[in-house]
């Protein structure tokens, strides 16, 4: 199905006002018919017949009620129309938002922000003009000349082979310049979706660029860029006047065809006044939603352009399971749970890139357990299916012994707490990014949970404590401030569980020191999971497990895997001496 049919088929409200919207205008072009015929009519009246202004004021009169009926009817007819890509407008928003959320963390970070959010606000904005101007254009480009062609058929039907010589004519050029809009109007969006995400990638790489002497070759870039967009959108508007110069000229000259013709069978006698009078006024309205086609299908283009990026996001399949969700479990739990994961294979790229090979892992309720293994062993992959954010492919995930696929996400994420290695702070103050975690928690709450962190020394050190404002991506914080923040605001939910990814790269001393302590406080009141980048931080923990290729290879208490001999050893001197 085109992406134009569904998007009203898929919202019922919308398409009933724009039919409405339809149907308003169809019904003002029925009274202009009238107004038309009412008009000839007076003029007939008046000069053939010297009637006088008493005699013709009942048609007169009739005449001024019609426009007046005919200005309500459009007026509504633009109202419906509006109301109508303003609720598309809602629905595609919020349904991309679902979207997005639903696929989760994985498939953003696949996809560059800018064009995302572009698509999700000046794209689905794009729509107004393609739903409340182009699409009843295109409807009334159907049904006004079937119309006015029977009308005229009653009246003249002499005129009639002409319109319908010129009419399929002009429908055939306007179709034949039209794909060139449509091709044009597709990669001038596609464009602007790009300089979007490049726009917003150097305004976050700022530093960067600055640092590097690259500020320069950026700023040329976007100039470039926007030239090009710029050169796109001259296409797209010359097209557009390609468009309107053809419709117009061949409207009009069909227009003069038919007056030429009707003059002259009007002077032989052959049509009465009245009814030449009625045709020539119905002529261009025949032609007229032709050419209002052809004004508006520049914006019919560019909202199909906007159209498909949008279902193309809508219609992202989601990762491959080999389990279906059920909400069939209740799971109100709110102590700790024992965690196991049994036989577990995770890929990704549709199987191209393995994650986890038969993973098999035992959490036990408020126990401790640290990940370790170098890079793209998996560890990362194992937080995400705690998160939800990933389904196994094969093997069960099972929460005292309830399968975590029967458990419904939203209730299940309840009970879970995470901070992240790289955690995002909003745009606010470290107040309100503290009360994400629990929007109804107290002052008290907040310092309690800012203290467990130790980060409530911090936050009163900032200009104004709680209520300072971070900036953007917590700019105002170091990256280790930002990681105690992110655990207090994970603390402040107080779920049963509590999934730690170490930021090793930018952890500094007195960080580590606050975290280690902040995670050794939670001891047997949470499962806590650690992926852990440091040996230091993993040593704290009540069991190892050592991942490499995407399985535990390795696994037990700290002091037992070290006097092993075996791989944690082996990673220990490793970073011992790295250290040193």
């Amino acid at each position: 199905m085109s992406v134009e049919r569904r998007i009203l088929q898929e919202n019922r409200p919308a398409r009933t006002r724009l039919y409405g919207a339809v149907g308003f205008s169809f019904g003002a072009t029925a009274l202009w018919l009238a107004i038309a015929a009412l008009l000839s009519a007076t003029v007939d009246r008046v000069f053939l017949q010297q009637q006088t202004l008493a005699e013709t004021l009942p048609l007169l009169g009739a005449m001024l009620l019609l426009m007046f009926l005919r200005a309500g009817l459009m007026w509504a007819s633009e109202i419906l129309a509006q109301l109508s890509a303003n609720r598309v407008k809602r629905t595609l928003r919020a349904r991309v938002t679902e979207k997005l959320f639903a696929l989760g963390p994985l498939y953003t970070r696949d996809e560059r922000a800018g064009e995302l959010v572009h698509t999700a606000t000046a794209g689905v904005e794009t729509l107004d003009e393609y739903i409340s101007q182009f699409q009843p254009a295109r409807w009334l480009a159907a049904l006004t000349p079937a119309l006015v062609l029977s009308v005229i058929l009653i009246l003249d039907p002499w005129t009639l082979p002409i319109l319908l010589f010129t009419g399929p004519i002009l429908l055939a050029l306007l179709a034949l310049i039209g794909k060139r809009t449509r091709d044009v109007a597709a990669q001038r969006f596609q464009e602007m979706a790009w300089m979007s995400a490049f726009f917003l990638d150097m305004l976050q790489g700022i530093a960067t660029l600055k640092l590097f002497g690259r500020s320069r070759e950026q700023a040329a870039t976007i100039e470039t860029i926007s030239r090009q967009y710029g050169n796109t959108t001259m296409q797209v508007l010359g097209t557009a006047f390609q468009t309107s110069l053809v419709l117009e000229w061949g409207a009009t000259a069909a227009t003069a065809l038919v007056a030429i013709e009707v003059s002259v069978r009007l002077m032989g006698g052959f049509l009465p006044l009245d009814r030449a009078l009625t045709v020539l006024l119905l002529t261009p309205e025949f032609f007229l939603p032709l050419r209002q086609l052809a004004l508006k299908y520049h914006a019919g283009a560019t909202g199909k352009a906007a159209a498909e990026r949008i279902y193309a996001i809508l219609d992202t399949p989601h990762a491959p399971s080999s389990v279906r969700f059920k909400p069939s479990v209740h799971f109100p739990r709110r102590a700790p749970c024992d965690i196991f994961f049994d036989d577990v294979y995770v890929a990704y790229d549709n199987g191209a890139r393995p994650a986890l090979n038969g993973l098999t892992l035992e959490i036990k309720a408020g126990q401790t357990v640290a990940l370790v293994g170098a890079t793209g062993a998996g560890k990362t992959t194992v937080a995400n299916l705690l998160l939800r954010f990933v389904e196994p492919t094969r093997g069960k995930i099972r929460v005292d012994a309830i399968e975590l696929n029967e458990i419904e996400p939203s209730a299940w994420r309840a009970r879970v707490s995470w901070a992240p290695q790289h955690p995002y702070l909003f745009a606010g103050t470290a107040l309100e990014n503290l009360r994400f975690a629990k929007p109804t928690a107290t002052e008290q709450e907040i310092f309690d949970a800012a203290r467990a962190a130790h980060a409530h020394e911090f936050i009163m050190q900032l200009p104004r404590g709680y209520d300072t404002p971070l900036g953007e991506r917590g700019a105002r914080l170091s990256g280790g401030q930002s990681q105690r923040l992110a655990l207090a605001r994970a603390l402040l939910k107080d779920a049963p569980i509590l999934i730690f990814d170490e930021g090793a790269s930018y952890l500094d001393a007195e960080s580590e020191k606050h975290i280690r302590a902040a995670l050794a406080a939670l001891k047997q009141r949470r499962t806590v999971l650690v992926i852990a980048h440091r040996l230091a931080l993993a040593h704290d923990a009540d069991v190892i497990a050592v991942m490499q290729n995407g399985r535990v290879v390795e696994g037990g208490p700290p002091d037992a895997l070290a006097a092993r001999g075996a791989m944690y050893a082996a990673l220990r001197a490793a970073y011992a001496g790295g250290a040193a």
